[in-house]
């Protein structure tokens, strides 16, 4: 796109290089008195809490197996408490719950966990993690994952994403979010108030921008090339951009169609990163469920490519000029 003043690659974001890195962080009761764990317990959310509930008992069980010969395994641990192993493996990941309180003191037994204080916490934890989420009444009409996801997001310290077909989610309208889920009506066989519960849960999320948590977006020109609903709701989406953009704590940068030699993402995925609670995830959406990512290969992975895009596309102070060149030539 050949828009005034637009720059060449290598401009940097005010938030490039900044932002919390809390990557290779430890299990949570190494060295956390137990008023600092109830402390952190207290301002989390029931997904979080589940997701450090799973990460615990995981130290918990490689702990014990470095202490016995040929190590604890997974497999070996399910065996002994009954569970299957694909059961044990989704608590630990926190993608389920561990509803019954008798199972996580089977676990705690079966782990040596003899400290009166880590039983404790452990146990509230538990009941923490088993508590509703806002989103909770909107969870039969999100994708498989989704909720998850969801609940993640809203004790996010720092959210990124990267968008190459629609505007993040965060950033859309409300006109934007019921054109784009309409469309697909058909073909995900949802009813209109089914689409009308989706896109309240969507601009409920919203209210994550307000606040000091940082989130930085990039979309690619593609994605405001795409008419979605009339012009007028295009005109209004790109009003919202630029009055989040705004915000001190919100970054957006556009990739232009004609960048050379541009590093782009095949598919969306949006970073989530976390004050020393947990290690950074990654989402990736497919048209019937959310991944999530958190292995330190495969969001290392995403991170490069986030960087690399951020790097080399024009920094954020110039995106209200590309919406304003794009509105012109399309949408007016």
């Amino acid at each position: 796109m050949q828009g005034q003043g637009v720059p060449e690659s290598g401009q940097s974001p005010r938030f490039a290089e900044q932002g919390p890195r809390f990557s290779g962080q430890g299990p949570q009761f190494s060295g956390q008195s137990t008023e600092a764990r109830r402390q952190m317990a207290a301002r989390r959310g029931p997904t979080t809490m589940r997701v450090m509930l799973g990460k615990e008992l995981r130290a918990l069980r490689e702990k014990k197996g470095r202490s016995l010969d040929g190590g604890l395994s997974i497999e070996a641990a399910a065996k002994a408490l009954g569970f299957s192993r694909a059961k044990l493996s989704r608590i630990e990941s926190g993608e389920i719950p561990l509803p019954k309180l008798a199972d996580l003191k089977a676990l705690l037994e079966e782990y040596e966990v003899t400290e009166r204080a880590d039983q404790e916490e452990l146990l509230q934890m538990q009941r923490d993690s088993l508590k509703s989420e806002p989103i909770t009444s909107y969870r039969n009409y999100l994708p498989s994952g989704m909720p998850r996801y969801l609940g993640l997001e809203r004790d996010s310290a720092a959210i990124r994403g990267y968008e190459n077909y629609n505007v993040h989610g965060l950033l859309q309208t409300e006109d934007y979010a019921r054109a784009q889920m309409l469309s697909a009506k058909v073909v995900e066989e949802r009813t209109t108030d089914q689409v009308q519960s989706s896109v309240r849960a969507r601009m409920a999320r919203k209210e994550l921008l307000d606040g000091e948590r940082q989130v930085h977006i990039i979309l690619t020109e593609n994605v405001l090339r795409t008419l979605i609903g009339t012009p007028e709701v295009m005109r209004g989406q790109f009003a919202e951009i630029k009055r989040l953009s705004s915000e001190k704590n919100v970054e957006v940068q556009v990739i232009p169609e004609d960048l050379p030699n541009m590093y782009r993402g095949a598919y969306n995925f949006t970073i989530l990163e976390f004050h020393e609670v947990l290690d950074p995830v990654v989402q990736s959406d497919s048209h019937k469920a959310t991944t999530m990512w958190s292995t330190e290969s495969d969001v290392g992975f995403y991170e490069r490519s986030f960087n690399a895009m951020a790097k080399a596309a024009p920094g954020p102070s110039y995106t209200a000029q590309i919406l304003d060149d794009l509105e012109e030539k399309l949408w007016k």
